[in-house]
């Protein structure tokens, strides 16, 4: 089945008693699940203002196709760690596994601050991909254990504002600290705000490490789903086409998005700065609103898949508009369609994840298929930075890269509506 027989009412009484949660000190770790996934996209957002910088450029003497590679480092690693990530917290639990990453990722940010090579500089973004790979499985496995299908939209729409405000924070801030400091400045500053979150999650979220006699039954249940199973179903397919498509365009948005508004639109860095944040800042609160009405809507009986699908289908056909902006000469026109197309995208944020992370999934394998899935996210981020690059050196022009960005928003839009479907979704294996 694709999802649990079992009511709601009844689905949110077992999480209680299985975890010993309140229904306030859920909402509570999802906040601080929040708080961690947008540090940790201040990161990848960060360094696209970095390679905006002048003084940056000249250090590392990086030309356009550099600056895609460098862009592109963090999500080559990180979509390779996905897979081991998913496994290791559907067996082990959420807390521990999550803080000895954030942790390693705390440290790598630190010693970035003191780089000087261009090598060892493309090794830490490297290493900093494996540490934050730990985020998008961790909190998925959290929130399919503790959210029922009638919240989950607005769990997941809660949970990917943190995503999004991420880039919306981190690039006026990166702006600022670059302006007023250095580059350096900008991954001091990270190292010390993650001690900060790290700090809370060790002292305030409860530990669910299982007991040793109660992993075997775990990892039982967990091999109900095999990587091979999961791969034969269209729906896992599916879900990593709509992510790759999506995540081609905000990944480009986080990575390219300041030196296009720089080096095209003719803004300062602190002016892109504000552009991108009212950019991530519009998605992020459209994902939470979509979330929720496709919620209230499932919660009137209509069905979860057609609904999600219709929020996910609208999202990609709204994120289309950025091909107005593109090609608009007034730059009013091309400022607002810049924010607008990116905002409209936020109708398919959290009922896509929902989809195909939560409501199409077997509960047992939600770590796997969402690590599996956050593969194509992070192939996208590395081919969305590094193709842009190869893109404008060749044509000389941000209109190329931008096409192609329409274009996999439609491929988006005909994947949800072709691919995800209950009866295509991964089987457990009852044997």
């Amino acid at each position: 089945m694709a999802t649990s027989a079992t009511s709601p009412a009844t689905a949110t009484i077992e999480t209680d008693e299985a975890t010993g949660l309140s229904s306030g000190a859920r909402w509570f770790i999802l906040f601080l699940l929040a708080l961690g996934v947008l540090i940790s996209f201040i990161d990848r957002t960060s360094i696209g203002s970095a390679i905006a910088d002048k003084g940056f450029v000249k250090e590392f003497g990086l030309s356009n196709v550099g600056r895609g590679w460098i862009n592109s480092a963090f999500f080559w690693s990180y979509g390779i760690a996905q897979v081991p990530m998913g496994w290791l917290v559907d067996r082990y639990g959420v807390k521990r596994p999550y803080a000895i990453f954030f942790g390693m990722w705390c440290v790598i940010c630190a010693v970035t601050g003191t780089i000087t090579l261009l090598p060892v500089l493309f090794g830490a973004r490297l290493l900093v991909g494996v540490a934050e790979a730990i985020v998008i499985p961790a909190s998925y496995r959290w929130i399919r254990n503790n959210f029922d299908e009638s919240r989950s939209g607005l769990a997941v729409g809660i949970f990917a504002m943190g995503n999004k405000f991420g880039p919306a924070i981190g690039a006026p801030a990166a702006a600022w600290l670059i302006y007023n400091y250095s580059w350096r400045a900008v991954f001091y500053a990270m190292c010390a705000v993650g001690i900060l979150w790290l700090a809370s999650w060790i002292m305030l979220v409860r530990d669910d490490l299982p007991k040793p006699e109660e992993r075997a039954a775990i990892a039982k249940k967990a091999s109900g789903i095999t990587l091979g199973g999961a791969l034969k179903s269209p729906v896992v397919w599916g879900g990593m086409l709509t992510n790759f498509c999506y995540g081609y365009f905000t990944f480009y948005c986080m990575t390219w998005m300041p030196a296009y508004l720089v080096e095209k639109r003719g803004l300062s860095l602190a002016k892109s700065g504000v552009f991108t944040f009212f950019s991530f800042a519009g998605i992020a609160i459209m994902a939470a609103i979509a979330g929720w009405a496709a919620d209230y809507l499932i919660s009137k009986g209509k069905d979860p898949v057609l609904v999600r699908k219709g929020f996910v289908i609208a999202g990609f056909f709204g994120g289309c508009t950025v091909l107005l902006g593109s090609t608009a000469a007034d730059l009013n026109t091309a400022l607002f369609w810049n924010v607008t197309s990116l905002t409209l995208l936020g109708l398919a944020t959290a009922n896509n994840l929902a989809l195909c992370r939560l409501t199409l999934i077997p509960k047992q394998a939600v770590g796997l298929v969402t690590g599996i899935q956050q593969v194509a996210t992070s192939l996208a981020g590395g081919v969305s930075a590094s193709l842009s690059g190869w893109l404008l050196a060749v044509s000389g022009s941000y209109d190329l890269p931008m096409k192609v960005i329409f274009v996999f928003l439609l491929i988006g839009a005909a994947g949800t509506w072709v691919l995800l479907r209950p009866e295509w979704a991964p089987k457990l294996n009852e044997s």
